[in-house]
């Protein structure tokens, strides 16, 4: 049993005695904590670190001076688990780009591991259960209570040892390389940091399927909500959800959105009520002529021939049989949308990683290869 306890630091004394131990280090676990379940914007409030043995957890919100931490940090070799949110979250918040990581979920999905989140792979190669309770907690309360504390230091308490089990099977399985690939990309792509909204921020998940008066009411109401959600400091989906969003829409399209309004449930409907209101009476007064317009896309290539409807359904049969073979998902050699562009152009692999290409080419081949066969 790994050892529980962990160091509290929130003082800039406390801070320096962590770098002074961090400049001998090469590798660290290291795993956050941010409050984006409980405000408007995210701000990153923990971090969990082990190393020799020893769990710290950093105050990200007091008033000290971090830049000696982040600039210790770099050039370390980093054990996380799931690290895409947290590399977008030090990005933003410090500029930081990690130089190397290692992350136990990407580990778990080439190994063929179904269930690679971190409580479900702690429970199966520790047989430790991870407390729940505690996952959607405001982590910028302060102070911290010391539940809240435990269970953010657990979640760095037995990475080191994960790693290297996990790092034993990959070594068998022939796939570091893969791994070593997949861990590069997630650094890369962490950069783009989070998306930034754009005036067509609005046009959330099926607002494609609204008529023109219900769009003009979509966009009403995404506004409305998030000039609410601004000024109450909570995330938008907490003052309206997407879906009461767009069935208000398409009420306003349909013309009864008083009726649809009235059987919301009590809270929504109480919740600012007049400006709820207003919003709808705005998307309902609002020409859909005036909303911003998109960009034009890019000139289609149009649906696939059936030729390239056949030629997709065999790569997309070899994928799965050497998916099968492998372990793995087949999306992780290539998704749907990947088959598509290698059913129009065998060559078009870009955004694919070294590995993913060498199947792919082989799968290609063998696609072709049947083809041949059978004219034969």
């Amino acid at each position: 049993m790994e050892d529980e306890s962990f160091e509290y630091i929130d003082t800039q004394e406390g801070l320096n005695y962590l770098c002074d131990q961090l400049d001998s280090q090469t590798e660290i676990a290291l795993d956050s904590e941010a409050d984006n379940l409980h405000h408007y914007a995210t701000q990153l409030c923990l971090l969990q670190l082990r190393f020799d043995h020893r769990t710290y957890l950093l105050d990200m919100l007091a008033e000290i001076e971090y830049s000696r931490f982040w600039e210790t940090l770099n050039g370390m070799h980093l054990i996380m688990h799931g690290s895409d949110f947290d590399l977008r979250l030090f990005k933003e918040f410090a500029n930081f780009r990690a130089t190397s990581i290692f992350d136990s979920m990407l580990a778990s999905q080439l190994l063929g591991i179904k269930k690679f989140g971190l409580a479900s792979l702690l429970e199966e190669f520790f047989e430790v259960k991870m407390p729940k309770d505690s996952q959607k907690s405001d982590w910028s309360q302060r102070p911290l209570s010391e539940k809240m504390l435990k269970y953010a230091a657990k979640d760095v308490l037995y990475l080191y040892r994960l790693r290297d089990l996990l790092m034993e099977r990959i070594r068998e399985h022939g796939r570091k390389v893969w791994l070593e690939q997949r861990c590069e990309y997630q650094i890369e792509i962490a950069q783009r940091g989070f998306p930034e909204g754009s005036e067509h921020s609005w046009r959330i998940s099926g607002a494609n399927k609204l008529d023109d008066k219900g769009k003009a009411a979509l966009y009403e109401l995404w506004h409305w909500r998030d000039d609410l959600a601004r000024r109450l400091d909570r995330p938008p989906f907490k003052v309206l959800g997407n879906e009461y969003m767009l069935k208000l829409a398409e009420a306003v399209s349909e013309g009864n959105w008083e009726f649809i309004f009235e059987s919301l449930p009590p809270g929504i409907r109480r919740r600012e009520k007049q400006g709820l209101v207003d919003a709808l009476k705005r998307g309902e007064a609002r020409d859909a002529s005036s909303l911003p317009k998109l960009p034009p896309r890019e000139e289609s290539k149009g649906p696939l021939s059936q030729v390239e409807l056949d030629r997709q359904e065999k790569i997309k049969l070899q994928r799965n049989r050497v998916a099968e073979e492998l372990g793995i998902d087949p999306t992780l050699i290539a998704t749907r949308s990947h088959v598509a562009q290698l059913a129009r152009d065998s060559n078009a692999m870009e955004g694919l990683l070294d590995w993913q290409k060498e199947l792919l080419r082989q799968i290609i081949d063998s696609a072709e290869s049947n083809d041949s066969s059978a004219e034969d």
